[in-house]
Order: C-alpha cells, then structure tokens, then sequence
C-alpha cells in the first residue's frame, strides 16, 4: 500500500542507542574465553579529556553498577574493578549511525539523524504498512536488536516530545493527543537546558515540566529567555517543529511491506510493476510526470539496493518506464542479488514536472518527437547515461564553448528558434580545434581571395562579414580577437573561416577555419 497521508496529525518516532559500539566485534571481545574476562564483565567507552581518561559511553550492566558519562576511569575502577574499558572512536560510531539509517529508510523516507546516538523518523502514514503504531514501533527494535544494537524508541506528535520521552521516560507509543499529560511527567533534565539553567529551576523548586508549564510563560521568558519557553511548548507537544531529513522528501512515494521475503526475478518485477502502477495513478491525480523514477529494494539481512531511471522529458507512461526498469536491471554490471530475499519494496519519484494532458490534433497523426524521447531513454537504460549524450546551449558567445554534451535523460535543450527565411550563421559541422590555413587577401583587414586547406587551393567567389568575437578575458587574459567570415568556393562549397588576432600587433594574424555549412 502507498503511504496514507490523509491524516493530518503529524507522528514522530525517536529511536535511541544508549550504548553505540562502534563495531559489534569489539564488543564480543567481553564474551570470549581469550580475552581473560568473564562473559558478565560490564563494557565502557573512554576518551581523554584534559589529560585524563572519561567515560563517554556505559554499557545498561555498567549503569547499574553505579558508573556514569563523565566519570573518570580511576574512579570508575575503584567502585567498579571488574569493567572492560575500549577506547571510544566517534568517527566510527557516526559512520555506524548512517549505515543504521540508511536500513531504517525502510521505515520512512523521512529520517534524520538525532544526536550522536539517535535518529528521529517521521512517521506519519507509515504505521498501517507495518500493523499499527505498536506494531510498527516493536519492529524498529526488533530490527535493531539484530544488528546488534541496544535501543529504546517512544512516538509522539512533536520530535521534541519524543526525544524527551525516549530518554528522559518511559518511551513507547504516546497515543494521538495525549502528549501534554504524558510530558508533564518528565523532570526538567527532558528540556536538556544549560547546566546553570536547570540548577537554578531545581532551586526554584521547579523539578518536572509541569511545575514550568503550570507558570506563566511570561515569567519564565523574562528570566531564561524566550528560547526556553519554545523548548518547553514543543516538548510538552504544543508547537510541532518538523525534521529536516537526510534526504529531501520526494514528491510521490509507493512502498510495498511483503509478508513473505521475494527472491525470484519474475516476482521482483511483478512487484515492480504495481509499484510502477501505483505512482502514476497518484502522478496522474496530481497532473505531474516523473523525470526520475528510483526503486529501493530491501533485504532482509539489512542491505538495500537502489536503481534508478530517467527520462527525457516528464512521463507517466507506465509501460514506457516498465521498460526502462527491465533494460537497466539487465544492464547492471553488478546484478540484483536478493540474498535471504526481499521484504520490503518502495519506488520513489524523485524528479517530478507538471505534466498537462495533451491536446490531440483534428488531423491525426502521432508525436515524432515523443518516440524519439523514448529511444533515447531505453539506450540510456541499457547503455548507461554517460553513453547517450546530446548538445546543450551554453552561456558564451564564444562558438567552441556555446554548447556541450550532457548526458541525454537530463538536458532540457532550448534552442533559439532562428527566424523563417534567414540564413545561418553558425555551421552544423565544427572543427575542434580549428584548422589552419593558408591565406591571400587584397587588403589586411579583406576577407581572404583564395586560402589552401588540406593541400587544396579555393578561391572564394563571395565572401560576408567580419563578425568579430572578442576573447573572454576572465579565462584567457592574453586571449586574441577573432573576425569571422563565411566565405562560399566558386564550386559552390561554403565555409566559416576565421583570423585570429589583429594586424598591428606583435604577433601577426593566423587564419583558421572552424565549420563547414551544409
């Protein structure tokens, strides 16, 4: 089923990892007979600070025994000998928490990081693809005890509701407008003020949240400021203040939750293929066409593969993009490997246009330009962009740099249209780089009489210009100025030729030719 949006009630899901390890091989060192240590010894993280070396992160066995974040590990010894310390590297930790992440994208397209140690999902129109919220939020667990990570999660309307539940309460699922109550029972620690702050609440006698929210806000403002007040609203779920995701949400999104892992490439693509259905309807329903369609496959194991496809122009043709999805997945020079299968499946479209119904002429006929889109995207399907490319004009007036070649499933070529009738002034057929040539004028600023090229003699028989062309001089400082000249040979050939350079200067003028007109 596609994501149900309807509601407007905003949900959020915050997961929280007390204890990130930043490999699960260093934390097996406890459990193994080489390592001295018995299977039940508590694990620390330490860092130096100042000189001396600090907790940054405890193991729940540790906590129990009294130990905390920011203890020195002398002291954590003498309360506690039998710990096992490992030095804390948060570069791998991070890297952890992204590779976390991006598996927990099965969950919401629509995930953040949250902290060193957390990230914050929105869920909202998620839950019924996973059973309900309960259900939805077992799962994350259950998913990330399997990667071997001790977590906890709480949902609620605001991220900053959930936040404070999940590591300052009980966390679990906050029912739909029961927020306020839920967060008033959180000590004044949820709002996670200054230190200075918040022992200045605790000797006001101010202990829990709603001990602040039963004071006047204007009181509270006057003596923490108004950037304590607006942590409390959002916190107790009054004021929601949306995530911003690692990846900028997408304007359609289908995902199908699988009861039973896929492996086989008739029911990948089967699946595929409703998906496909899906997104254009809803495409259709919206009066846009996707210019980038992109399918994630998960794995059960945790990995996630992605293809994505383009198109020239913006398209709701779902054969045409079923199409494109078999040519670029037989094309994959790394083929799709399901493993123990796939469970969940989502296709996004990531570039999406306005796309208004076409008016079909009352003399018939078919759309030559459309079926030439259409070849174009299948090469490039199959062949990969790099391999397809088309001209695009450029910002410069100098000819060789006036276009360029960019992959042909992204440009949008605009070209001038030239008036009826009038002659072109650029060739279709251009040297890069120009061409030398030999020249005879009858005057140093004439156009040539005659010029050899390729050990041949022309002689011109009519000749138009200059056009002059200065350099850019942000580019080439000590760049020459160029006089062109379209020239036609007495057996009727024409030419675009060009000197480089001015008579009078140091160096004297060369003549090149540059195109031939067709």
């Amino acid at each position: 089923m596609p994501r149900d949006l309807s509601s407007s009630a905003r949900r959020y899901l915050a997961v929280w990892f007390p204890f990130l390890p930043t490999d699960r091989l260093r934390l097996r060192l406890r459990m193994s007979p080489s390592s001295g240590a018995p299977a039940e010894t508590p694990v620390v993280l330490v860092e130096t600070v100042k000189g001396a070396l600090r907790l940054t992160a405890c193991e729940p066995a540790a906590l129990k025994l009294g130990l905390s974040v920011g203890m020195t590990l002398a002291d954590a010894r003498a309360r506690t000998p039998r710990i096992r310390s490992l030095i804390h590297r948060p570069e791998k930790d991070a890297g952890l928490l992204r590779r976390v992440l991006a598996d927990f994208d099965r969950f919401t397209p629509m995930a953040a990081l949250e902290g060193p140690d957390g990230l914050m999902l929105d869920v909202t129109g998620c839950a019924h693809l996973f059973g309900g919220e309960d259900t939805m939020l077992k799962t994350v667990l259950d998913r990330s005890g399997r990667l071997g990570l001790q977590a906890r999660a709480a949902m609620a309307g605001t991220p900053q509701a959930a936040r404070a539940l999940v590591r300052f309460g009980a966390g679990g699922v906050i029912p739909e407008g029961l927020d306020l109550p839920a967060a008033r029972r959180l000590p004044v620690a949820a709002l996670e003020l200054a230190a200075a702050d918040q022992q200045a609440l605790l000797r006001a006698g101010l202990k829990t949240l709603a001990d602040l929210d039963d004071r006047p806000r204007a009181a509270l403002r006057a003596r923490f400021g108004a950037a304590m007040t607006a942590r409390l609203d959002r916190t107790l779920g009054l004021e929601d203040v949306r995530i911003t995701p690692v990846r900028p949400p997408d304007p359609c999104v289908v995902d199908l939750v699988l009861a039973e892992p896929i492996t086989g490439t008739e029911e990948v693509e089967r699946v595929l293929s409703d998906l496909i259905d899906m997104a254009v309807a809803r495409l259709e329903r919206t009066g846009e066409g996707g210019r980038v369609f992109e399918a994630a496959f998960f794995r059960v194991d945790g990995r996630t593969r992605r293809i994505a496809v383009r198109t020239g122009r913006p398209s709701r043709n779902a054969a045409a993009i079923k199409r494109l999805f078999q040519e670029r997945m037989a094309a994959l020079a790394n083929p799709l490997d399901p493993g123990f299968g796939f469970d969940q499946l989502r296709l996004s479209v990531r570039v999406a246009e306005r796309l208004p119904y076409a008016q079909v002429g009352l003399e018939g006929g078919s759309d030559r330009s459309a079926d030439l889109d259409g070849l174009v995207d299948r090469l490039a399907a199959r062949l990969g962009e790099a391999s397809v490319l088309r001209f695009e004009p450029r910002d410069s007036h100098l000819p060789e740099r006036a276009m360029g070649l960019v992959a042909a499933s992204r440009a949008q070529p605009d070209w001038p249209d030239p008036e009826p009738d009038e002659v072109p002034t650029r060739p279709l057929r251009m040297f890069d780089p120009p061409q030398p040539i030999e020249t005879l004028a009858l005057a140093p600023d004439s156009p040539p009489r005659r010029f050899r090229w390729r050990r041949v003699m022309h002689e011109v028989a009519r000749a138009e210009g200059p056009e002059r062309i200065a350099p850019e001089w942000w580019r080439e400082p000590d760049g020459r100025t160029r006089d062109y000249y379209r020239v036609e040979d007495r057996q009727g050939r024409r030419f675009w030729l060009f000197r480089q350079g001015l008579y009078g200067e140091a160096d004297e003028p060369r003549w090149f030719i540059h195109g031939l007109f067709a």
